[in-house]
């Protein structure tokens, strides 16, 4: 009895003892509890445009038909549902959109980590505006609530999403106060768009705020608020100051089709949409953007129609032109773009065209034509402003010419040229192939297969706000 109790009593203060220091005696002192911003930083913007770039390569470009897909394409013929070698960027917004918030979370609490608080809004706000602008109503103001115990987020409303506090546009005001109210020496770490530079922040989220002003033009009135931004001058003007990262010709940043096997990045080929437009305009940025297909004996070029059934229709890949150089052999010509000069260029240029400023549209059209042709490492021809390219194309209008121009430019830059298809009907795209869509160009990407299991209540009621979660259900926007 005694030893018994003499074991007891040694148990006792052994279990008082590791109570008592548990915390301290079982936390590693190498291992940090919360990671650095700056590596946050650096990881949200990396893989957010890198996994977005092959994204728009592989599924963007479909349904902007600036390529075709030979094989694995029941998503090019518009089974959106059915995604393959891409075509389901939700995980991609909401893994990014958390970790940003840890950098946002962590600049409000530690007076160290301040510098990072007006980036991590303007950051907040580019992720949430691509996500709603591809889905229309989607968890956003309880999404990243889950160590507070919201699971399942409600699905908020595009319109709220864009115009209400903590939205898209009070989100990159407050990004840009931010900056403009931070006076300690701590310098911006793990910035691979602007290194560090915080002005150029402000003039990316002055850019941002032109792009989704106009976006939404059809629905609000944001006449006054463009004008102000065009007035004041200090968004991306120049293509040194874009807000892009470059790829590299090795691993681990090199362009991802330039990783994968051979079989894959040959499953792309040159589209018959975007052919017939880049012939027509006599636009030497094909020889970029594509290659001459094998079979050619002068150097052409050759499209494919979108969507073909491929267990039904033969094609031979030497008689099709695959994507260029730059995305698989020489990728360090390659960027990953958030918004560029160009595209800067001709929001404001439409603004301009439609009357929601007072500027000279066509000197704003021509100088995004211009940025672009320097984006795409190609020479402008002398021609080519006065040919079919001209502003005041007898063929076409001008807001037609601006668009054009911005759907060929934005080649692999995420879904861009899609969702401008969808806001503004240009260019004109083809009927495809063998269409899995009753022959409908989708207007909108479906929620996942994983939503409905993880977050049902939810999923159902968003579902049914867009017809049992229809491709075809415009977004508001775009209503």
């Amino acid at each position: 009895m005694k030893n018994s109790l003499y074991i007891i009593a040694i148990l006792s203060l052994i279990t008082v003892s590791c109570t008592k220091d548990f915390e301290e005696i079982n936390t590693n002192p190498n291992a940090p509890v919360t990671v650095q911003p700056s590596l946050l930083l650096r990881q949200v913007i990396y893989n957010f445009g890198e996994e977005m770039s092959y994204e728009g390569f592989v599924a963007g470009d479909l349904l902007a038909q600036h390529r075709t897909a030979l094989d694995f394409n029941l998503f090019d013929r518009h089974a959106l549902k059915s995604p393959q070698l891409g075509g389901n960027p939700w995980p991609i917004f909401y893994t990014n959109l958390r970790d940003n918030e840890i950098i946002l979370n962590q600049s409000k609490t530690v007076d160290a980590f301040k510098v990072y608080e007006g980036p991590a809004l303007i950051l907040k706000a580019y992720m949430a505006a691509g996500l709603t602008d591809l889905f229309g109503d989607v968890p956003y103001f309880e999404a990243f609530n889950g160590v507070n115990g919201t699971v399942t987020p409600t699905y908020d409303s595009q319109e709220a999403i864009y115009v209400n506090d903590g939205g898209i546009l009070d989100n990159l005001d407050k990004g840009i106060t931010a900056i403009q109210n931070y006076n300690d020496a701590i310098q911006l770490q793990g910035d691979i768009l602007f290194n560090g530079d915080l002005q150029a922040w402000i003039r990316f989220a002055n850019a941002l705020k032109i792009k989704h002003l106009i976006r939404i033009s059809g629905r609000v009135d944001v006449s006054s608020q463009l004008q102000a931004l065009f007035d004041n001058d200090n968004y991306i003007k120049t293509n040194d100051q874009n807000a892009i990262f470059n790829f590299t010709n090795s691993d681990p940043n090199s362009f991802r089709l330039a990783q994968l096997r051979i079989g894959d990045f040959n499953n792309f080929v040159l589209s018959e949409t975007m052919e017939d437009i880049l012939t027509d305009l006599n636009d030497p940025r094909i020889n970029i953007l594509f290659r001459s297909f094998s079979n050619s004996n002068s150097g052409e070029f050759n499209g494919l129609l979108n969507g073909i059934d491929a267990t039904s229709t033969s094609v031979t890949l030497a008689d099709y032109s695959l994507a260029g150089t730059a995305f698989r052999e020489d990728t360090s010509t390659l960027d990953a773009n958030f918004i560029t000069a160009w595209e800067v260029h001709f929001a404001l240029a439409e603004a301009a065209e439609r009357g929601l400023i007072t500027a000279d549209a066509q000197t704003l059209y021509e100088t995004g034509v211009t940025l672009a042709f320097d984006y795409w490492n190609t020479d402008l021809p002398a021609n080519y402003l006065t040919g079919n390219a001209n502003f005041n194309s007898a063929t076409s209008t001008p807001l037609e010419q601006i668009i054009t121009q911005k759907w060929i430019a934005s080649v692999i830059n995420g879904y861009e040229g899609w969702i401008e298809y969808r806001r503004t009907g240009f260019p004109e795209l083809k009927a495809i192939s063998a269409s899995l869509n009753n022959d409908l160009l989708p207007v909108r990407m479906p929620y996942p297969a994983e939503e409905e299991a993880l977050n049902a209540e939810n999923y159902a009621e968003a579902a049914s706000a867009t017809d049992n979660n229809s491709i075809n259900i415009s977004v508001w926007w775009d209503e």
